[in-house]
């Protein structure tokens, strides 16, 4: 783009509705749109990590982790646009507002199915091998889909407007991954060395695309269209400045109500978070030499894991990784995690709900205060970004959550579970639509779906009735919450005695 075209009304162009009036904002009725969609409302429904009926406790789910990365995101917006310098950076880059970041923390996980990442790898799994999608399932992918194609507003001068006909500057800001899963832009991000955070094809899948993406095939058009603005600005594999400030305030939120969550519960415990910082701080210079091999064979032994972690940071983030910096940050999420926060157990005092929103204020705080832009970031980073010592301490408490309870076999047999019942309710939804017989009994939301898919496809493309119905059944499963996904396969399976009741997610 031009630098002396206008960023902000380019930034507006969406369907020719969204842009409204300049002197408004058209970006808070984005953000007015996304709270009041029904995909918004599921999220209270969708699990975070561990499912809320689980835990006896209240812990975060799909949507006060929205409205938490918002909450951020939005702090870290107005904290930059108050110094002059980041603020003539941010312009450069296409602008940075910050009703934008908000609308966009608030939709960035419109599109995550039932039971939490769990879901996403395994409806993925089930799209790519059962039902022939070669793009799959992902929840970036599938949250720009639903903002796009899938949600119906309603008419405006005689038009079915389709999506939630976002500004571009929003639908630009909720693009972590801004390519497909193959094919766009070329070259594709996973040729790149190194390549972007995300774009990495998995191991033992050289055929699979990239690991994480922000759109299906069927919307690459609308996000060339968001993403026109920024031309010449930022790299097509790059993160628009908005969309880099959702993705750190991401970061920073997951950090932080992860650690919350499992201290309420009770899982996370004081001896075995100290014994693994406390053991790595004494031996760190005898583990620094230790082969890969041997680490391997005394992983369960304190202070091995996070040891692997150093190493995996030098491998995969060397643009930032640093040993002082990260022995800092050990040091202080043991000040701060082991001997303050997880000192006294969680008994629902108030006394211990007053520890946690401490705990929570004081390293928000901390994070965001942290915050800088940068016109030359790493392949593997966006524009806005943590301060390296902060982007260490981020790193150390999420390796506490995967480390203290992502490893925990009574969550890994939760889960299966959960695996097991999106594979049964995929395949009972596939026999429903094959059956001849029932074609005019099938949920109507299903049915549009599928006609919906239909009409995205060539007319040309082989097996289209077939890959129709695999992206409605994807579409339609990934709209559920954990509990109407629990609730229609006990209908399906004929274990639900209450008939109509049942009715609710049809």
């Amino acid at each position: 783009m031009a630098e002396s075209e206008d960023p902000r009304a380019q930034r507006l162009s969406g369907t020719g509705r969204a842009g409204g009036d300049l002197a408004g904002s058209p970006f808070r009725a984005d953000r007015d749109r996304i709270v009041s969609s029904t995909f918004f409302a599921r999220l209270g429904g969708v699990t975070q990590v561990i499912s809320p009926g689980g835990s006896g406790l209240l812990v975060h789910n799909r949507l006060t982790h929205s409205l938490k990365v918002a909450q951020v995101g939005r702090a870290i917006a107005e904290r930059l646009l108050a110094r002059a310098e980041h603020r003539d950076l941010l312009e450069k880059l296409g602008g940075c507002d910050p009703d934008v970041v908000e609308a966009a923390s608030l939709a960035h996980d419109l599109g995550h199915p039932p039971f939490g990442h769990l879901g996403e790898r395994v409806l993925d799994r089930l799209a790519r091998e059962k039902l022939g999608l070669a793009d799959g399932f992902e929840g970036n992918a599938q949250s720009y889909r639903i903002v796009t194609s899938t949600e119906i507003r309603g008419e405006a001068r005689g038009e079915t407007i389709i999506g939630l006909d976002l500004t571009a500057a929003v639908r630009a800001a909720m693009l972590k991954y801004p390519w497909t899963r193959r094919g766009y832009p070329a070259p594709h991000p996973s040729t790149l060395s190194p390549a972007p955070r995300g774009a990495t094809v998995p191991a033992g899948d050289p055929d699979g695309g990239s690991l994480k993406f922000g759109a299906y095939g069927t919307e690459v058009r609308d996000l060339r269209h968001a993403r026109a603005p920024f031309e010449g600005r930022i790299p097509d594999w790059q993160q628009t400045a908005e969309a880099s400030i959702m993705d750190t305030a991401d970061d920073i939120a997951y950090a932080i109500h992860d650690v919350e969550d499992f201290y309420r519960v009770g899982v996370l415990r004081q001896g075995e978070v100290a014994a693994e910082l406390s053991a790595w701080q004494r031996h760190a210079g005898e583990l620094a030499i230790e082969s890969d091999a041997a680490l391997e064979l005394t992983a369960r032994r304190p202070g091995r894991s996070i040891e692997r972690l150093r190493r995996t940071l030098h491998r995969k983030d060397s643009w930032v990784s640093d040993d002082e910096a990260f022995a800092t940050a050990v040091a202080h999420v043991r000040r701060e995690l082991v001997d303050g926060l997880l000192s006294a157990p969680f008994d629902g005092s108030v006394e211990a709900e007053h520890a946690v929103s401490r705990f929570s204020d004081t390293w928000t705080r901390g994070l965001v205060d942290a915050i800088t832009v940068t016109a030359t970031p790493s392949m593997r980073s966006g524009h806005v970004l943590l301060s390296p010592v902060q982007w260490h301490e981020v790193q150390v408490l999420k390796f506490v959550h995967h480390r203290f309870v992502l490893e925990r076999p009574d969550l890994a047999l939760h889960q299966r579970g959960q695996a097991r019942l999106l594979g049964t309710l995929v395949e009972a939804l596939l026999a429903w639509l094959d059956d001849p017989d029932e074609t005019t009994r099938l949920p109507r939301r299903l049915h549009d779906l599928v006609e919906l898919a239909e009409a995205e496809l060539d007319p040309a493309t082989p097996h289209r009735a077939a890959r129709a119905r695999g992206r409605a059944i994807v579409d339609f499963v990934a709209s559920l919450t954990d509990n109407q996904a629990v609730a229609m396969l006990d209908a399906l399976s004929g274990r639900s005695g209450q008939l109509w009741t049942d009715a609710f997610v049809l």
